[in-house]
């Protein structure tokens, strides 16, 4: 894993940002005049993109590269150049940067490679570099990336041959920790010609991260768009502020985010510590803060077009306007597969609709305008006028049959005519059923001048709506201003047992069986008597998380003689399972009447914070799986919105003859639990498996906390 850095003064760092991004001076170490080496490349790059600061070339063996003369060494730099270029070998790079560092350098870009990756060496090369670095207040690209590209202002510090065109308007900006990808997202999105403000890539992070640059282009305002790759956030918390700022000024960041496949950290103690994987954890985090999530590279570039060229998506739902009955029934699964809405619609609620369609066309989501269009072209302009207008769609996509330029030249006139003239304030989308149709370009250009986005398949444009819907569900919620801490947590540490758990945590709203503790046979008994009727007896001891494993849960007991049995048979069943357990007594509760049963849980991450789970619980809760992860700032409405997305969330309105559960009671206990956990950086975990959902209400039946130190 590469190494994380002390934490830099955020105004020193962002003045390091400034300088890398926006010089006006750059050194270029290890400069030649070989084409093909990375210290000619990132010289012709400046010199082709008319770099107008001063440029510095060093090298020791030529007096003079192209029209510039060149310095032997760093120490012939002025004092305060605003960044160096390290186009050389590994073995000399901490050196140069020390020398940087005493002439008052104010960033560096090291392309180098095999430092944090490649062994110890390496690693501890790239610790003295951060601490060179931060010492003198010198922020540090890299090492081991492509450098970056200043869009705006013309200026390539990269080795890769770039033309550094200024963009036309509002731009996207690109962070990225692999170099390769960041030149492969900028060639895409350039490709569709959208305008690019800066890219980054971060490399190894010695000394600046993500987090640096995304800071730096929330507040730079020719970025609109933030576009992301990123294996892991080393600074959890400041790249959460900045994407809240992002949303608040009305900015969006996407993000790919590889590692999803990896093995997740397991706890022992909890159910909710091995569901609660990091990948989900991350995501949920920052999904909460504002970021819209692309599965694929492919999927990056088609929600950042989208988000680029309709600011604002996405509302409501989708319409899809096709050619073909089959395509029809096609995009109707695909939809429904990727949980993209498609809001119904039929000739009595759709008069505009109605009367631009042929009366042999229905009204219908999706729409089949049959092969009409070929002998009446203007048919798709009515049709996307009538649709302009209809608040019920957030979003058109038009899948067009291309065939051929005859085809091409009959069809895309008149859905463009209707862009012009109606200037619609939804994302129109147009897409080709027939991927590698020649579709004369001018077409292509004209519906990106006018804002609309032209992808080569449905499936493509589809699936990014599908994810912008996704995001649109996320409603903003406010942090509750008291959250509740714990009263006695303080006296605990690592896992403290159920009967203790429910006695912290009852006082806080939630709700448990009737019971009581019992250390000896006689006290269960007595237990037992004082609560009355069947009850259920319980093993309690740190050491043992998951009871029923070892024979320490006994069901419906009933008079002192069944109680005295249990005791005794329990404790040779745990014996027998780990001699070593000792048991600090029992649990007596009162038997209740059944119901759904949920688990709810929470983990409070060292980098991310507290995150909670929720779903359908009991012993398979680990081989279902269906939960969600939650932030722990939601509301009870957001909750219960978020529980009624559970795969089996049907059965909370009653199945097979049973009465629907109380919903609203479920969201109370898990809000609860998330002031908890925001009160509370030592609870590490929380496990509440099962919580029994009843029509009148819901009762966790076992509570597991994992105190950190």
């Amino acid at each position: 894993m590469i190494e994380a850095v002390a934490d830099e003064g955020k105004s020193r760092t962002m003045s390091g940002v400034e300088r890398l991004l926006r010089p006006t001076s750059v050194a270029i170490v290890g400069a030649s005049d070989k084409p093909g080496a990375l210290g000619n490349s990132v010289l012709t790059n400046l010199e082709r993109n008319r770099f107008d600061g001063t440029i510095y070339p060093i090298n020791p063996k030529r007096e003079k590269i192209g029209e510039h003369p060149c310095l032997a060494s760093v120490d012939d730099l002025p004092d305060g150049v605003d960044v160096a270029i390290l186009a050389i070998p590994r073995p000399a790079v901490v050196d140069t940067v020390r020398a940087l560092a005493k002439r008052g350098v104010g960033a560096a870009v090291i392309f180098s490679a095999g430092f944090a990756e490649g062994g110890e060496s390496g690693r501890e090369e790239q610790r003295q570099i951060a601490k060179i670095a931060n010492e003198a207040g010198m922020l540090i690209e890299g090492p081991n990336c492509l450098g970056c590209v200043n869009y705006l202002d013309g200026i390539p510090l990269t080795f890769v041959e770039t033309d550094a065109r200024a963009p036309a308007g509002p731009a996207i900006g690109i962070v990225s920790q692999s170099g390769a990808m960041a030149a492969v997202l900028g060639t895409v999105l350039d490709s569709r010609d959208l305008g690019l403000s800066f890219s980054i890539s971060t490399g190894n992070e010695a000394a600046s991260g993500v987090e640096d640059y995304v800071e730096f282009l929330v507040d730079d305002p020719a970025t609109s768009v933030i576009a992301m790759i990123v294996e892991q956030f080393r600074k959890p918390a400041r790249f959460i502020a900045a994407a809240r700022k992002a949303r608040e000024a009305g900015k969006t960041i996407v993000l790919l985010h590889p590692g999803k496949s990896s093995a997740a950290r397991e706890s022992a103690a909890t159910h909710t510590g091995a569901m609660a994987g990091d990948y989900q954890l991350m995501r949920t985090k920052v999904a909460n803060a504002g970021v819209i999530f692309a599965e694929t590279l492919e999927e990056l570039g088609d929600i950042t077009e989208l988000v680029s060229r309709s600011p604002g998506v996405l509302a409501a739902g989708t319409v899809v306007l096709g050619e073909s009955g089959a395509f029809k029934a096609l995009t109707l699964d695909f939809c429904e597969d990727i949980g993209l809405p498609l809001p119904p619609v039929d000739d009595a609620d759709a008069p505009a609709l109605r009367e631009a369609l042929p009366e042999f066309v229905g009204v219908s989501n999706p729409l089949d305008l049959t092969a009409q269009g070929l002998v009446d072209p203007d048919m798709y302009a009515r049709t996307l006028t009538a649709l302009f207008d209809d608040d019920r769609f957030g979003s058109i996509v038009v899948g067009l049959i291309q065939t051929d330029k005859r085809t091409c030249d009959i069809k895309f006139p008149p859905v463009l005519r209707a862009l012009r003239e109606g200037r619609p304030d939804k994302p129109v989308i147009v897409a080709g059923l027939d991927e590698g149709a020649r579709v004369p370009g001018e077409y292509i250009s004209e519906l990106r001048a006018l804002g609309s986005a032209y992808f080569p398949s449905t499936e493509r444009a589809l699936r990014a709506l599908a994810r912008l819907a996704e995001h649109a569900k996320r409603a903003e919620v406010a942090v509750p201003a008291r959250p509740t801490p714990l009263s006695g947590l303080a006296d605990w540490q690592g896992v403290v047992p159920e009967y203790a758990a429910k006695q912290l945590l009852a006082p806080l709203g939630i709700a448990f069986p009737e019971g009581r503790f019992a250390r000896s046979e006689d006290e269960a008994v007595e237990a037992a008597r004082a609560i009355g009727g069947k009850v259920v007896m319980k093993a309690q001891s740190p050491a043992l998380s998951h009871k029923s494993d070892a024979g320490g849960v006994a069901l419906k007991l009933n008079g002192d003689e069944a109680i005295r049995a249990a005791w005794r048979k329990m404790h040779d069943d745990v014996a027998r399972y780990d001699a070593s357990i000792r048991l600090d007594g029992v649990l007596i509760e009162a038997m209740g009447e059944p119901g759904i049963e949920l688990i709810v849980g929470a983990r409070n991450d060292p980098e991310w914070g507290p995150v909670l789970l929720a779903g359908f619980g009991g012993v398979t809760a680990e081989i279902l799986k269906d939960v969600r992860l939650l932030p722990p700032e939601l509301d009870e409405a957001a909750v219960a919105a978020e529980l009624r997305r559970l795969k089996s969330a049907k059965l909370f309105d009653g199945f097979r003859g049973a009465a629907p559960v109380d919903m609203d009671a479920a969201a109370r206990l898990i809000v609860s639990l998330g002031r908890i956990m925001m009160a509370e950086p030592r609870l590490s975990e929380v496990d509440l498996n099962p919580v029994v959902l009843r029509p009148d209400g819901c009762v966790a039946l076992d509570a597991l906390l994992l105190v950190g130190e």
